[in-house]
């Protein structure tokens, strides 16, 4: 997988910065942000558990992280950890069986199960909306 785009970074990225990693998903990624700050009620900022990492925006609802968005080269990754609840409402949804697949595969911690969603294009915010709806209820 490609590494974040703002990796090795100490600051958090500005908006300029942001927007010359992200390319044409930029309205995409401010998209987004807009519908889940309104629809979820969700707030955000940067965040980075290492520099060697990168730099994320969590999006969060009362202190809870819901979804992480990691910067790439002309695309982002949408980051969840589910808990039990949350994934067993994610298989009852209406996700497509390639995300319902995605979450049956992936790797689960004590803290939940990890799961990623690259958003390239406009049809993959359903998706990840969705994912934030049932983390947020659930």
């Amino acid at each position: 997988m490609e590494a974040n785009a703002f990796a090795g970074r100490s600051s958090e990225p500005t908006d300029a910065a942001l927007a010359a990693v992200l390319g044409d998903t930029r309205s995409i990624w401010q998209s987004l942000l807009s519908d889940l700050k309104r629809d979820l009620d969700l707030t955000g900022d940067w965040h980075t558990g290492s520099v060697k990492m990168g730099w994320s925006f969590r999006l969060q609802w009362k202190k809870r992280n819901i979804v992480y968005l990691g910067p790439r080269q002309g695309w982002f990754l949408a980051s969840f950890v589910l808990g039990e609840k949350a994934v067993a409402a994610a298989k009852k949804s209406e996700l497509s069986a390639e995300v319902r697949k995605l979450i049956a595969t992936a790797k689960r911690y004590p803290e939940g199960t990890a799961l990623q969603i690259e958003v390239r294009k406009p049809e993959d915010l359903a998706a990840v909306k969705l994912l934030a709806r049932i983390k947020s209820e659930n």
